[in-house]
């Protein structure tokens, strides 16, 4: 690159040496900017570097400087995100099942380029933290954006969806018959992200899998269904209702349980539940639930002093759950 050019750029090589090199523990002084300008081909004089600090100061930068009896120097001050939030990201991409691990690093990598060069090592320390199982199917990341593009689209989409054989193999279910859906919003549940969406063909609402989702291909030329059957609906709700993401009958059920464990259902159905003390340290509860064993599941694991109150056949139901299991073991 020609030096007059490099002249004109002097600006942005500033401010990428100052995102590159400096925080508050670590300036650069003025002999040592022009020093790194001029590894860029950068020709500066000490009057030039002021000018230049102050121009990045009007512009909205915030440049630091730190006072010494010897020389003192520059620094970035703030950034657009602080550690402790560049943590947080870092700890969720880590932590999240359906990113791949090679994404991951790659994720987790450009996070750490919007820290300083020394606060980014604190963050590559907790890429180490936690060895989480982690999805193998690379599409995924792609497959997400597929998908947005088919709602913000209003595009129908087919595919075809994944199982795992015994030879721990992903295989084409129904044969490799491609599924038709009308997308309508994704969902993040239990480390797995889900698509929600109008299933064209059984005519109702369904979910899947989207790391099991493969050869994603939107539908330019048609419209979307599903639009009275999503006019009202809830995501979140449906997310909390669909115990595993396990399809079932939605069905409002009354539980009685000890007032203590309150917090557990709150946490699991949101505050609109209905909740009625029966007797002192004693509460029912009314929530709506996809009925199904990992709903029976769900509840063997908060222990017996929860009890199903109504309907009949889904008390009925959880008993015959609790003697199929209990029959394996006699």
């Amino acid at each position: 690159m020609p030096r007059t050019v490099n002249q004109k750029m002097k600006l942005l090589y500033l401010i990428r040496i100052l995102s590159e090199k400096t925080d508050e523990e670590h300036a650069l002084s003025t002999r040592e900017l022009i020093s790194q300008l001029a590894a860029y081909g950068i020709s500066a004089e000490r009057k030039s570097i002021y000018d230049d600090m102050e121009c990045l100061s009007h512009f909205g930068y915030d440049i630091g400087y730190v006072k010494s009896r010897k020389e003192g120097g520059y620094y970035l001050a703030s950034r657009e995100f602080e550690l402790p939030e560049l943590k947080l990201l870092v700890d969720a991409v880590q932590s999240s099942r359906f990113i791949t691990r090679k994404k991951s690093r790659e994720l987790i990598s450009k996070i750490e380029k919007l820290a300083g060069p020394y606060e980014g090592k604190q963050l590559q320390r907790q890429v180490f933290v936690a060895g989480r199982i982690k999805t193998e199917n690379e599409s995924i990341y792609y497959n997400v954006d597929r998908i947005h593009k088919a709602i913000q689209d209003n595009a129908p989409v087919t595919f075809t969806y994944l199982y795992w054989t015994v030879q721990k193999e992903l295989k084409p279910r129904r044969e490799g018959r491609r599924y038709r859906v009308s997308p309508w919003a994704l969902t993040w549940k239990d480390d797995n992200y889900y698509l929600v969406a109008y299933d064209d063909e059984e005519e109702k609402i369904k979910h899947f899998r989207v790391d099991k989702m493969s050869r994603i291909t939107e539908l330019e030329n048609e419209s979307r269904k599903g639009v009275e059957a999503f006019q009202e609906f809830d995501v979140a709700e449906y997310t909390n209702r669909t115990f595993g993401m396990f399809g079932g009958e939605e069905q409002t059920v009354t539980l009685q349980l000890p007032e203590e464990m309150i917090g557990i259902i709150l946490d699991r159905f949101g505050k609109t539940i209905s909740v009625r003390r029966i007797r002192e340290g004693i509460v029912s509860v009314r929530v709506k639930a996809a009925v199904s064993r990992q709903f029976y599941g769900w509840l063997t694991g908060l222990g017996e002093n929860v009890q199903i109150l109504s309907p009949d056949q889904v008390r009925k139901g959880y008993v015959d759950y609790v003697e199929q299991i209990i029959k394996k073991y006699r």
